[in-house]
């Protein structure tokens, strides 16, 4: 299977949602506490080769990336949440002197998550570290709006599949809350866990079920319609889950990674829920995908510097 190795420690990695053999992955120098950091555009051979990932173009930062997404509308264009509080816009298009063609600067603190609206396409939102989220789109210089309720850094955003007005947002307040922004302030509130929530993501079939994954451990589905308990909880991790990724193939199964340096999926509607397990990190995994376009193509990056593409049962590391 496809393995890259990236000169900073891996944060975050995403399939295109264009084409099948693109991925794209953040990186940041010195574990993200301080340094550069690194945008790689890779794309995977069809065939077996002597390089089964090679490298489109990477830009440079000066700072260190925590997330990236992909636009919605134009393959060619990503944007990436950076340490210094900016969102930058990559187009693959233009020049690399030319690039990043735009920087969005108004979060006070390192932006930790951004998220392409996958319904409306022309916006995205980005969740901070200064407690905030801001919503963008892709033709004005300035965030539309800014929604100000968690209490502590906000790690995760993810914009509900099928209403393209509502989102989800993680934060280290313990809370989940759930919005729609033609709505003045959020319109649901999930004490989801007794911990940090460090993730969160819907799932692709039912718009009424949100998974997270918090520093106790566990991953937590829930259905927004009836909160007061999950419906399922997760357990198998180690130490704290960094990043849940709900299948876009599958109604059932998610995707999860740890600072336990491995790599979960879960069918939520059995009773053991864990049916596969990656250790092939040698450190904290912290970043995951499924491609959209390849069913069971899962992709992870970690603190080990090490990017892994592989098909769901297979092993990681097998050339």
């Amino acid at each position: 299977m496809p393995v890259f190795k990236t000169p900073f420690n891996g944060y975050s990695v995403k399939f295109s949602p264009f084409y099948e053999h693109r991925l794209a992955v953040a990186t940041s120098q010195n574990f993200g506490i301080l340094g550069n950091g690194r945008l790689h555009i890779l794309d995977l051979s069809p065939t077996p080769s002597p390089s089964p990932i090679s490298e489109l173009t990477f830009f440079d930062t000066a700072d260190g990336i925590y997330d990236i997404s992909w636009s919605e509308s134009h393959d060619n264009l990503i944007v990436a949440a950076i340490a210094d509080g900016s969102l930058k816009l990559y187009d693959l298009s233009l020049p690399p002197p030319q690039n990043p063609s735009r920087s969005l600067s108004e979060h006070t603190r390192e932006v930790h998550s951004v998220d392409w609206n996958p319904t409306r396409r022309d916006s995205f939102i980005s969740g901070s570290w200064d407690d905030t989220i801001k919503l963008w789109t892709i033709d004005r210089p300035t965030s539309v709006r800014t929604f100000k309720e968690h209490a502590y850094c906000v790690y995760s955003t993810a914009w509900n599949p099928r209403h393209a007005d509502v989102f989800a947002s993680a934060s280290g307040d313990c809370t989940v809350r759930v919005w729609d922004v033609r709505e003045p302030g959020s319109t649901m509130i999930i004490p989801g866990h007794e911990h940090e929530i460090l993730s969160c993501d819907w799932n692709k079939y039912d718009e009424c079920l949100l998974v997270t994954g918090s520093v106790d451990k566990t991953v937590r589905v829930w259905d927004v319609r009836s909160y007061r308990t999950p419906i399922a909880v997760l357990a198998g991790h180690g130490y704290a889950v960094r990043k849940v990724k709900c299948s876009p193939h599958n109604r059932n199964m998610v995707m999860s990674c740890s600072y336990d340096m491995t790599v979960c999926m879960w069918d939520f509607m059995v009773e053991d829920a864990l049916i596969g397990k990656y250790d092939h990190h040698s450190e904290f995994a912290v970043g995951i995908d499924m491609s959209v376009l390849v069913e069971g193509l899962l992709a992870s990056t970690g603190w080990d510097e090490m990017v892994y593409v592989w098909q769901h049962g297979t092993d990681p590391r097998a050339s």
